[in-house]
């Protein structure tokens, strides 16, 4: 298993034959894992290194804090921002988060503690967010005064619906584990403190697939997601053709037929 360092606060470690579980982990403990601007600029940059990496199938996102996933903002180095310093921020954090969505593999959250805020934006730009008991979610940014900005708008209504994202964002309040696994703010919950463990296991149970099947899969599942059905289609039907004549499905078909395990050429 290898490790790389992105700046003070984000390491990417490899785990598996290959290295095709990545594990994106955020590492400022001492705050919180609050995002400041070189924590964003770091993890926007971790997430570009990866998105290039062919050799990458699934990212899980997680956390070196024992009592939080990620606070959100960095309120405290926001709180000597001048307006100017504001909007000169805003494209890293941006990137930050918009780098967490766009990677083209699919991403996993191993959530516990806090994840509040922007920290809760990080964990909605992936796929599947896995949580322990610990875990409280929540958009609490209209209680100091601005709106979730790293995608919470958009991607909690893709999750719950309209109504219930416009009644957690207008109260602010923040969601314990058991009634955020009712109401679809997190996907699975496991045991206290096997968070990270079980999403580096279910991240390894996907990455045992084919490489171009995953990433076209994602594709698909995010550009027709909104769409009207003939479109949403459509949009199926390109990502079925990068893989119907790629050597993957060729390999997939062969390993299926000779009852082995598939050797995916990745192409």
């Amino acid at each position: 298993m290898g490790e790389e360092r992105f700046g003070e606060f984000v390491r990417v470690r490899r785990h598996g034959d290959g290295g095709h579980v990545a594990e994106l982990v955020l590492d400022r403990p001492k705050a919180m894992n609050a995002v400041s601007t070189e924590m964003a600029r770091s993890l926007g940059g971790a997430c570009a290194a990866l998105g290039e990496d062919r050799d990458v199938r699934v990212v899980v996102l997680t956390s070196t804090h024992e009592r939080a996933f990620c606070v959100g903002a960095d309120l405290k180095e926001r709180n000597s921002f001048t307006d100017d310093d504001l909007r000169r921020q805003r494209p890293v954090t941006r990137g930050a988060y918009t780098g967490v969505l766009e990677l083209p593999v699919p991403t996993v959250a191993a959530v516990h503690g806090f994840a509040l805020g922007g920290g809760y934006e990080l964990a909605l730009a992936c796929d599947v967010i896995v949580a322990d008991p610990t875990a409280v979610v929540g958009l609490p940014e209209v209680s100091v005064g601005v709106i979730p900005g790293g995608g919470g708008t958009q991607l909690l209504p893709r999750r719950v619906g309209a109504a219930r994202a416009a009644e957690l964002i207008f109260t602010a309040r923040r969601v314990e584990a058991g009634e955020a696994r009712e109401l679809g703010l997190v996907d699975v919950l496991v045991e206290e403190g096997r968070d990270r463990e079980e999403a580096l296991l279910l991240a390894a149970r996907i990455a045992a697939n084919s490489p171009v099947g995953l990433r076209a899969a994602k594709r698909a599942l995010r550009l027709g997601h909104g769409l009207d059905l003939r479109a949403g289609l459509e949009v199926e039907d390109a990502a079925w053709r990068t893989t119907a004549f790629s050597g993957d499905r060729a390999e997939g078909v062969a390993a299926f037929n000779e009852k082995r395990a598939a050797r995916w050429p990745g192409e």
